[in-house]
């Protein structure tokens, strides 16, 4: 059983003996615990990840290249009913994706960094706000 699926089955077993409880003592029920938002086709990020972590991830990306969502997902820049950030569709976000794992591979086997919130390199390092970060420094 996977450690996700056991602190579901936990969360539910409680939620119910919570509301079982409430029920006897004349108590109206609990409602149930919260479940992580289902994102879809997710490859660098934990299938799992609370929505709140991913929207802040992506948050300090788009500043650290300086572009907006409509760089990387498919939809009209201003209308997020519109933007489709599931789809694969733009080479940008393929992209960012392989300079995700290879960032995560340097602090890793290069850093030893083993709390994932201290990272030594990011996207920051590099882009330093620019889409297309500099190869080599200004004149």
């Amino acid at each position: 059983m996977t450690p996700r699926r056991s602190r579901l089955i936990l969360a539910v077993a409680l939620a119910t003996f919570a509301a079982a409880a409430g029920v006897a003592n004349g108590q109206a029920p609990a409602p149930a615990p919260a479940q992580p938002a289902a994102f879809k086709n997710l490859k660098v990020f934990p299938a799992d990840i609370p929505r709140d972590r991913l929207i802040d991830s992506m948050k300090r990306i788009s500043a650290s290249l300086g572009v907006k969502c409509t760089h990387c997902h498919v939809g009209v820049e201003g209308k997020r009913e519109t933007i489709d950030f599931a789809s694969d569709a733009k080479r940008e976000k393929l992209v960012a994706r392989s300079m995700m794992v290879m960032t995560k591979h340097i602090n890793d086997k290069e850093f030893s960094v083993t709390d994932p919130a201290q990272p030594k390199v990011t996207c920051f390092t590099c882009h330093r706000g620019a889409a297309k970060p500099l190869t080599a420094p200004p004149a």
